[in-house]
């Protein structure tokens, strides 16, 4: 067996299934789960009747590389969305069978096990996938604190030179999981510029960029970043977006990675060996996804409603902050976040994620800590009464 798969951690998921474990909660209120991103959103209906109408192309074997159509569909989407003059090419983008596969595999690609020190950056708080990646591709993670003080934000200058120079990749997740942060365009090209000279590649996972609460203000992106410093090419840089949450499609596993040409080639060569196309029907599909914007808009004001609702309910306990986007409130506790989630789930039948079960500690300190998760999926009314729960749990502490 591969010796390193004893480095990875046991999944937050099942740290909450133990904490929870042995507790009875009220039976007379009915569960309410904040703890995990899947949106509860009734998927598009031109999206599943596509899916339907293409279930002829089963009989096909697919291209790892996708469809021409499918790639001319993001390729176009990411010019529109995020400014790109028209510079994205379909051959800058490989569709992918939902990011979370994707984010692995990249790791698996791009790290050279034969380096000294094979590094890999990624923010703390982080989504798991990023420090199992980066383990199994013989990498050590270096964790970037992402606490209040940073605004949420991974503090680059934190690093020294030489710790730059053993870094081989970065993952970014703007907005954030589980902060709802957004790195701005002058972070993100300063990010780029110290990719240039330390020699890494930046994988910005961007798979909350469409749920934003500003019409007018749609979060920026890795690409958008290296466009307006004239880097047409987007040496360095690769994004990964998806369909699950944008279009609350997260059983069809679609979403894709973009960006420098070069990478993008190695990285379908590895995936032509990893057997991972994405499905002749399941691409007819996102061809729909892509091209269609009023259904993401209509989804954008779900969320903007369970938000507001949530916030004014928890404005005068935990007083949780409006994230600047995502579906995640990320509150302070007054109380260990373990015990406020174990507490809270037994005296209100409501399940949060303990914050410290998300990041890693490093000298001394799990940023993390003191935090819980809320994932605001499900209907607005069960929103609003799991926020009734949690204020009514919180004034009895």
């Amino acid at each position: 067996m591969n010796p390193d798969l004893a480095l990875l951690h046991p999944y937050p998921f099942e740290k909450l299934r133990q904490l929870k474990q042995g507790v009875e909660p009220p039976a007379g209120l009915p569960h309410i789960a904040l703890s995990i991103g899947e949106p509860k959103h009734p998927a598009p209906h031109f999206v599943v009747e596509s899916l339907i109408a293409h279930t002829h192309q089963l009989s096909q074997y697919p291209l790892t590389r996708g469809s021409d159509a499918l790639r001319e569909a993001i390729a176009g989407w990411l010019n529109r969305r995020f400014g790109l003059g028209g510079v994205m090419t379909p051959e800058q983008v490989l569709p992918v069978n939902g990011t979370r596969e994707a984010l692995f595999a990249i790791a698996q690609c791009v790290v050279d096990r034969s380096a000294a020190r094979p590094r890999v950056m990624m923010p703390n708080p982080f989504y798991q996938i990023y420090e199992g990646a980066a383990l199994l591709a013989g990498a050590e993670p270096r964790y970037l604190a992402c606490s209040d003080a940073t605004g949420f934000l991974p503090d680059i200058d934190a690093l020294s030179d030489r710790e730059w120079d053993d870094c081989q990749m970065i993952y970014l997740c703007t907005p954030g999981n589980p902060t709802g942060a957004v790195m701005d365009e002058a972070l993100l090209q300063r990010l780029i510029e110290r990719a240039d000279r330390h020699d890494f590649v930046i994988v910005s996972d961007e798979c909350y960029s469409e749920i934003y609460f500003d019409e007018d203000a749609p979060p920026p992106g890795l690409l958008q970043a290296a466009r307006a410093m004239g880097r047409n090419g987007f040496e360095r840089c690769l994004v990964f977006h998806s369909l699950s949450k944008r279009s609350n499609l997260p059983g069809l596993r679609s979403g894709f990675v973009a960006g420098d040409g070069a990478l993008i080639e190695r990285f379908l060569l590895y995936r032509t060996y990893h057997g991972c196309a994405m499905p002749p029907a399941t691409q007819s599909a996102s061809i729909s996804a892509w091209n269609d914007e009023a259904h993401v808009r209509a989804n954008r004001d779900l969320y903007r409603q369970k938000f507001d609702a949530a916030l004014e309910i928890l404005a005068d306990n935990l007083a949780p902050l409006r994230p600047d986007a995502g579906f995640y409130l990320w509150a302070r506790t007054p109380i260990d976040d373990r015990e406020f989630a174990r507490r809270l789930f037994a005296e209100q039948h409501v399940t949060v994620l303990p914050g410290q079960f998300l990041s890693r500690e490093v000298d001394g300190i799990n940023p993390g800590a003191g935090f819980v998760r809320m994932a605001l999926v499900a209907p607005v009314e069960e929103c609003r009464e799991a926020a009734g729960r949690i204020a009514e749990f919180t004034r009895s502490l």
